[in-house]
């Protein structure tokens, strides 16, 4: 059975040094765009809420640390993260490099933008 974890913080705390570093920047670069956002364990991951749903998820894994639902962008936006596309809603970021924490950044407003517009889409639909 997976450990529990009491909070991120427990989370992140309980990998080695590289990996947790690697978690730390995940995680500041995240808050530096979404600093609204919950934070919480779910899945067995670190994850960022908004309005107590899932905005976006990473862990941390032997060799990568992982960044979940990654939606699809512009053509800029999908060469930048081509490198790091491992399906279609999943990159991975090796432990043995600088985490691209720029990209990160890219990544959650997109993540921001894409459930902006479902809630926009959403409050149309309940007015009609």
């Amino acid at each position: 059975m997976a450990p529990r974890f009491a909070s991120v913080d427990d989370y992140i705390a309980s990998y080695d040094e590289e990996t947790r570093t690697q978690l730390a920047g995940v995680r500041d670069a995240i808050r530096e765009v979404a600093p609204q956002a919950g934070e919480k364990i779910s899945y067995g991951m670190a994850s960022f809420t908004l309005d107590g749903k899932p905005l976006i998820y990473y862990a941390g894994w032997k060799n990568h640390v992982g960044l979940y639902p990654v939606p699809t962008g512009d053509e800029d936006f999908e060469e930048a993260i081509g490198p790091y596309r491992r399906s279609k809603d999943t990159v991975r970021f090796p432990i043995s490099r600088p985490v691209p924490l720029e990209l990160i950044g890219e990544i959650t407003e997109l993540c921001l933008e894409r459930r902006r517009a479902r809630s926009a889409a959403e409050a149309d639909e309940a007015a009609s």
